[in-house]
């Protein structure tokens, strides 16, 4: 499915719209992207794919040279810029004005076809084709941010780090609680509100009992009413002569 749909006039627009199909495809793949010229292929319906292709994009950008607002082909209703534009709206297709050049002004509604009006009111993309390198990435860039497709599909995406810090929050705990696989980079843990064991290092956990190590510990606790004595192993007694 197409993602962005690249919208222009011929004799316009068409150097531009080559550049933005180039760029984008590059960066996102080509079946991302929809222009006319090369994604229509012989013995297709013009008309039908080209509509299917704007309902079924995310973003369509409108490519504008200077003099686009003041076309009387815009006025027409079987202008084939004109339908795009308007079956993304009705489609609820996010539409972009893109800016062809330094010197094409942003449009002004008293300019434009009142079914266009709200174009005047868009934030617009620029794109210079002398130079378009910078732009295109700059488009590109706010593509990724905009659609997720995009931005899982973007090459340009910078990876997820390896190592990464993990705070892991616990919050009334009454059995036992496991951080499992492996963790690079540093570890911070806060327990709230534990009931039951909690074990963040090596070693055995001695929990309301004495522990000792060694021959011949005695521990007593409480009373004691009669004798305490050791009994050691023959072994341990001739050692210990």
């Amino acid at each position: 499915m197409q993602v962005v749909f690249i919208n222009y006039r011929t004799g316009d627009g068409d150097e531009a719209a080559a550049m933005l199909e180039r760029g984008l495809s590059d960066r996102f793949g080509g079946e991302r992207v929809f222009r006319a010229t090369t994604s229509i292929r012989p013995g297709q319906s013009y008309p039908e794919r080209l509509l299917n292709a704007v309902r079924n994009s995310a973003v369509l950008l409108a490519v504008m040279g200077p003099g686009w607002a003041q076309d009387v082909r815009l006025r027409e209703d079987g202008d084939w810029v004109r339908r795009e534009i308007l079956e993304a709206y009705a489609s609820k297709v996010t539409v972009i004005p893109v800016l062809k050049g330094r010197k094409t002004e942003r449009l002004k509604a008293a300019d434009l076809p009142i079914e266009l009006a709200r174009l005047a009111d868009v934030q617009s993309l620029r794109l210079e084709p002398r130079d378009g390198e910078d732009d295109i990435r700059r488009i590109g860039d706010f593509l990724s941010e905009l659609v997720p497709e995009l931005r899982r599909a973007d090459s340009q995406a910078s990876p997820a780090p390896e190592n990464v810090n993990v705070n892991n929050t616990a919050s009334d705990i009454h059995g036992t609680a496991v951080q499992g696989r492996d963790i690079g980079g540093d570890v911070g843990t806060v327990i709230k509100g534990n009931a039951g064991s909690v074990h963040a290092g090596k070693g055995d956990i001695n929990q309301n009992t004495q522990h000792f190590s060694g021959d011949g510990a005695t521990y007593v606790q409480g009373d004691n009413h009669g004798g305490v004595g050791h009994r050691f192993s023959r072994e341990r007694e001739e050692k210990n002569r």
